[in-house]
């Protein structure tokens, strides 16, 4: 990191460029820290402290999201996030994947939230597949709207986060904004909206294309979803991987990858998704 550190008679001294010891300032601050509540640290925890502090940005004025909240400012975290609200605004689709905790899902509305708000369009569709983790809509109690509400309720969750409950509701109730299962979305023609198609790692080739062919005119759609936790049935092909795979070099399509480095939840979360894919490495090598 272009510095020099001096450790002496129980004092650390860092000489550099300010910006290079500010940050490794803070990374080895962040290495006692882990030190003391773990009591050991590794060559793996030291690499993951220097890409969290790197990844930081500060972005300009005109990278921050402004949505109706009292928080009024929803600002990227990561150079990954900043790269992702970039690319969102840049093209007409936008396919983004990583881990829970990215922002995937919140970045997305919060962007479409402020494009409701500038008048740059005048609808927003949230659409998620109906595929459950191990759980059937099925079985739960009550009418489609009941079984259905639960299974939307990240999606509220975002949009309450940044909009007054009143608006909100006023909004769902003029058909403004729009959170509905996927499969509802098809023989639909989408003019001057904004569509998320959120989980879409769980969605089949076939209803992908469905969803993509529902574009229309003056339309931004986000595609996103998490690879690595699919719920499709065995041997079923994700449309999401598909679609990436299919789409590579054409214009007006984005492409943006996060991952762990980008995770701006509770700090355990990251452990849980290094600890994951650890194992998973681990399982391959063995195999």
């Amino acid at each position: 990191m272009d510095v020099q550190i001096f450790a002496r008679n129980g004092n650390v001294t860092i000489t550099g460029r300010d910006e290079s010891v500010e940050e490794v300032a803070e990374i080895i601050e962040k290495m006692q820290n882990r030190l003391s509540k773990r009591g050991k640290l590794n060559p793996d925890d030291i690499n993951e402290l220097i890409a969290q502090t790197q990844n930081r940005v500060k972005p300009g004025k005109d990278e921050s999201i402004v949505v109706y909240s009292q928080k009024g400012v929803i600002e990227p975290s990561t150079r990954g996030q900043l790269n992702y609200i970039k690319t969102i605004f840049k093209n007409h689709l936008t396919f983004c994947t990583g881990p829970a905790g990215t922002g995937k899902t919140y970045l997305a509305v919060a962007a479409a939230i402020s494009m409701l708000k500038k008048r740059q369009t005048r609808k927003l569709i949230l659409a998620r597949p109906a595929v459950e983790a191990g759980e059937k809509l099925g079985f739960l109690p009550g009418d489609l709207q009941a079984k259905v509400n639960p299974y939307l309720r990240p999606l509220f969750d975002s949009l309450e986060d940044m909009m007054d409950f009143g608006q909100m509701k006023k909004f769902i109730e003029m058909d403004i904004i729009e959170v509905i299962p996927l499969a509802f979305m098809r023989g639909r023609t989408l003019n001057e909206a904004v569509v998320i198609c959120d989980e879409a790692q769980n969605t089949s080739p076939s209803q992908m294309l469905m969803i993509l062919t529902r574009l229309g005119r003056g339309s931004k759609m986000i595609v996103t979803g998490d690879i690595t936790q699919i719920d499709l049935e065995k041997g079923q092909k994700s449309g999401m991987i598909d679609a990436q795979t299919t789409l590579q070099g054409i214009r007006g399509i984005g492409f943006v990858e996060l991952d762990k480095t980008d995770i701006v939840r509770h700090s355990l979360v990251q452990n849980i998704v290094h600890a994951y894919n650890k194992k998973k490495k681990d399982i391959s090598k063995d195999s």
